[in-house]
């Protein structure tokens, strides 16, 4: 009845408010395409030929460190103090030892990216690197006893196709065994790339498994994924700071930590540090939805950008890469398939483990659960 439809509409919010979120939303949708787009691009320029090679662990303990400094910046502009930054810290100080685990990996992964980007053209990382949805699928069904829907499987068999498209050379050779010169270069490169995704599958797994065992104490659910920043960051900090140690002191001690740090290198870092930010406000504004289309956009993107900046050639094989892959993004994140078997869908963007604590029950500071 009319008097129903109008008790019903007084449950809903106002037109100018749903607008207004939707805004907001686009805004930091359209901010997460352009900083997935140019951080691959910043840090092909970065390492590539001919540039200063710099100590990729250096690179990434200054991104970490960076990272931290702006989510506390970020807390106390949202009305948080440092008291608690500190209380969440002490209360969850367990937690710290346990995100140690994916706080490694995802330095190992940061430092795989140099190395693939180091080797391969920008178009063929962000292509590769999707393979990420693959490997997140098998460790959630493996791990979890996840289900996968049918869309997702032909998803996941559409982006096989994709990568496998991305890698031929003129329908005869494949690309990374096509010159014995490159080649090997090349393999490396994908090795790399693969590395990462299987990593990033595992990581995102391993977090959802760890962070769901227990609540986690924050005084408002929106700022759980700032507070998680800050963790995470310290955490790497000090693994990558063991790893530099162990592994490039000589180095430290001939040349210093930041021997080779150009332009281009400094905006590869900041870059990857405000990633994570942005990630926070995208779980907070919109969601994985949404940010499947982000990563889809930002694949086709840093193919054209590629071709205009880097003189990066495409030929028809590879832009049939694009958008195979671009259709099992959007197939894999489609609300029916989600909704029917969700799986992780950190992997969609860097950082990937952060997004699992989305998903994570909070309690308050007194115990009690929400």
């Amino acid at each position: 009845t009319a008097q129903g439809a109008r008790a019903a509409t007084r449950w809903l919010p106002p037109p100018s408010l749903v607008a207004m979120a939707m805004s907001v939303a686009t805004i930091w949708l359209l901010l997460l395409v352009a900083q997935n787009t140019s951080k691959t691009l910043i840090m092909r320029a970065a390492v590539g030929q001919g540039q200063p090679q710099f100590l990729y662990s250096a690179a990434v303990l200054a991104t970490e460190a960076l990272k931290a400094t702006v989510s506390i910046a970020w807390v106390l502009v949202s009305g948080g103090s440092l008291r608690s930054i500190t209380f969440f810290l002490r209360a969850e100080w367990r937690l710290f030892l346990r995100v140690m685990v994916p706080a490694a990996i995802y330095n190992c992964q940061q430092m795989l990216e140099f190395v693939a980007l180091s080797r391969l053209e920008a178009p063929v990382f962000s292509i590769i690197v999707q393979t990420k949805l693959l490997t997140t699928a098998l460790f959630s069904v493996i791990l979890l006893r996840k289900r996968l829907a049918r869309p997702q499987v032909i998803a996941l068999v559409l982006l096989m196709v994709g990568v496998v498209l991305a890698q031929m050379k003129d329908g005869k050779e494949n690309s990374i065994l096509s010159a014995a010169s490159g080649g090997e270069g090349a393999a490396l490169g994908v090795v790399a790339t693969l590395g990462i995704a299987t990593l990033s599958g595992f990581a995102a797994v391993y977090t959802e498994m760890v962070l769901k065992r227990g609540k986690l104490v924050a005084h408002k659910e929106g700022d759980m994924l700032t507070y998680m920043q800050i963790y995470m960051a310290l955490a790497s900090m000090l693994t990558i700071g063991v790893f530099a140690v162990g592994n490039d002191l000589p180095q430290i001690a001939e040349r210093g930590l930041w021997y080779g740090f150009d332009m281009a290198a400094v905006i590869a870092v900041v870059s990857s540090a405000v990633g994570g930010l942005i990630v926070a406000a995208v779980l907070k504004y919109a969601d994985s939805v949404l940010k499947g289309y982000a990563t889809a956009a930002s694949v086709i993107l840093t193919g054209m950008l590629s071709c205009a900046f880097f003189g990066t050639t495409l030929d028809l094989h590879f832009v049939l890469a694009m958008v195979t892959v671009t259709c099992s993004v959007f197939m894999y994140n489609d609300k029916g398939a989600a909704a029917a078997a969700p799986l992780v869908h950190a992997v969609l963007v860097e950082p990937d483990v952060k997004a699992e604590l989305a998903e994570v029950e909070l309690a308050e500071p007194d115990g009690r659960s929400r």
